[in-house]
């Protein structure tokens, strides 16, 4: 099958792939055990890559160190299947183990233990009962400007035509619906410097902050529900910034607050919602992503709700199946872990939730 490579991204010859007779358990260790802190994905893209050529069944394609196959039986049916291959920071997560029935270590839960199962069933199910494209890509976990899968549809939209697509995203072995949109915004706060032993001459910019810090402190959060599905919204403050000595009064200083909003506001909400959240303030957002309506209505993902024999849940967090919700494809969340553990020191997942979510897909990919 043909292969299209980007020179930024292209492996090095004799790269070795990964062995996925293994098994999903030890696969999922070998991946947790490679370093992939975003932004650092090269030499897992490029055994990824590797492993996926060596599939005869499969057309591969890389853009920079975003991996995607496919298949091409002439079904009338394709789903996309998607991981991110990059990990936040390594923190104190400690290496890569077993110990009482969970696999711990950077990316256990988010998202290397479903990346191995998606690798094993790429390069194994050669006559699925729908075509299926896989993609494998970076930088999920910084700024959306970098995510790997964006840049790959700018690229590539050709490869983004499927029914409906599924996020390995930890979801309990459950299918989550949908998920929350996001939006990071800063206050604002101009002042005065003075010489700290004259503050009176001066006006200090964080002492300004205390309002809009006040007005998070009293925040309650509300839970709205979207198609039958519950999800609980959040505002937090993320950041403060000011200051530029210890005896200077500061003349400036910043609030970064981060508001995960419901599906069912729009980027343009959320952002009307902060401004009458903070009247008079400063405001100015400096990221968003929108949410994703829950996408459980079509056959194919109601199939795997069945063969997943768990109840479906809201996703919380933002995650890219709101990218394929824009591009008009139906997208659920379908993983192990629990995603309260991802980016905690304690990150692991259960054994039994890896094998059962690995032999789910594999039925629905089959039955």
């Amino acid at each position: 099958m043909s292969s299209a490579r980007n020179p930024q991204g292209s492996p090095s010859s004799g790269v070795e792939p990964f062995d996925v007779s293994v098994g999903v358990l030890a696969l999922a260790q070998e991946l947790i055990a490679i370093s992939s802190v975003s932004g650092d994905e090269q030499h897992l893209a490029d055994r990824l890559e590797a492993t996926l050529q060596a599939a005869s069944h499969l057309e591969v394609i890389r853009h920079g160190n975003t991996v995607a196959a496919r298949t091409a039986l002439g079904h009338d049916t394709r789903v996309i299947i998607a991981g991110h291959i990059d990990t936040v920071p390594h923190g104190g997560v400690g290496p890569v183990r077993l110990a009482d029935g969970r696999l711990h270590g950077r990316g256990s839960v988010d998202m290397k233990s479903a990346v191995a199962s998606q690798l094993i069933l790429a390069a194994q199910l050669d006559a699925p009962r729908v075509d299926v494209t896989w993609m494998f890509y970076d930088q999920e976990e910084v700024d959306a400007d970098r995510n790997g899968l964006g840049h790959f549809h700018s690229a590539h939209p050709e490869w983004f035509v499927a029914d409906a697509a599924v996020l390995g995203e930890p979801s309990l072995g459950g299918v989550e619906g949908g998920c929350n949109g996001t939006m990071r915004a800063d206050i604002r706060r101009h002042g005065v410097a003075a010489h700290s032993a004259r503050p009176w001459r001066g006006d200090n910019a964080i002492h300004q902050l205390a309002a809009p810090l006040g007005i998070l402190a009293a925040y309650e959060p509300e839970t709205r529900v979207v198609e039958g599905l519950a999800y609980r919204e959040s505002l937090n403050a993320v950041k403060v910034r000011g200051g530029i000595a210890g005896n200077v009064i500061p003349d400036s200083a910043t609030l970064t607050v981060n508001y995960r909003f419901a599906p069912d506001r729009s980027v343009e909400q959320a952002e009307e919602f902060l401004r009458e959240m903070f009247p008079g303030s400063e405001l100015v957002v400096v990221d968003q992503s929108p949410g994703a309506r829950p996408g459980l209505d079509i056959p194919i993902v109601e199939a795997l709700v069945a063969a997943s024999g768990r109840e479906v849940g809201p996703k919380y967090g933002w995650t890219d199946v709101a990218r394929f919700s824009q591009l008009g494809i139906p997208a659920v969340n379908f993983g192990p872990g629990d995603g309260g553990l991802a980016h905690s020191d304690d990150e692991s997942v259960e054994v039994s939730e890896i094998e059962h979510t690995h032999q789910v897909l594999h039925n629905w990919l089959n039955s």
